[in-house]
């Protein structure tokens, strides 16, 4: 990524017109390995190529975070979650079809074969479509992105572009403002479903807007359940 300084440019999405421009100007802005804040039904994030190794340390020098956290991936359809876990479990599968678009993150292996570096993954992706008309439009004209909450670490989720904008400044070249993300600052449930390749129970890593209860109903068990 280039070390020239932009100003950044905030489209509104509640204009049509505008919100063509602002979806052609982050289109352009991903694809030169810049960083840009979209709407997603949680928070917003702050998304880049995820094929980029270095707009993705961009994004993590952004929110001052190191490779040990490596960013989740947003799809625009349930079919590239074929192209980007190296296996496909039933439970990935059910999940994916129960929660998606929404608010579940699937961590799964990855592709040995896909040209990228996220960071210390240890060989998995996590995995999202999000409940965002304009955010799976981006997708659908960019491919896979990196996203992470647009916020610095340590601060709370961003709700608003302007919220994102605050703390983010002109690190991003384009927010894209589609009005408040969602009531609260919860993030995606992510479950690690790296388990059931061995016949485990899934694992849940954080507690988001999906519930256990919800993931417990569809797959029967949860790690822990079993105790």
């Amino acid at each position: 990524m280039d070390k020239l300084t932009t100003m950044s440019t905030t489209y509104s999405c509640a204009d049509t017109a505008e919100a063509l421009t602002g979806l052609r100007m982050a289109r352009g802005a991903i694809g030169r390995g810049r960083l840009v804040v979209i709407p997603t039904d949680t928070v917003y994030g702050v998304a880049v190529d995820a094929f980029n190794a270095n707009a993705v340390r961009a994004l993590l020098a952004a929110k001052g975070r190191g490779r040990q956290s490596p960013p989740p991936v947003l799809i625009g359809g349930i079919d590239t979650l074929t192209a980007l876990a190296e296996t496909v479990t039933p439970e990935m599968t059910k999940l994916a079809g129960e929660f998606w678009p929404g608010g579940l993150t699937i961590v799964v292996p990855a592709r040995t074969t896909l040209a990228w570096d996220l960071g210390d993954t240890n060989g998995t992706v996590a995995v999202r479509i999000p409940d965002n008309a304009i955010a799976r439009e981006l997708l659908s004209e960019t491919g896979p992105l990196a996203v992470s909450s647009a916020n610095r670490t340590g601060e709370p989720a961003a709700l608003t572009a302007a919220e994102a904008r605050e703390q983010l400044g002109d690190s991003v070249d384009v927010y894209l403002d589609a009005g408040a993300a969602s009531t609260n600052r919860s993030g995606s449930t992510i479950v690690d479903c790296t388990p059931t390749l061995t016949g485990k129970p899934v694992r849940i890593l954080r507690d988001g807007v999906i519930s256990r209860d919800a993931i417990r109903d569809l797959l029967g068990t949860i790690e822990g359940d079993e105790s």
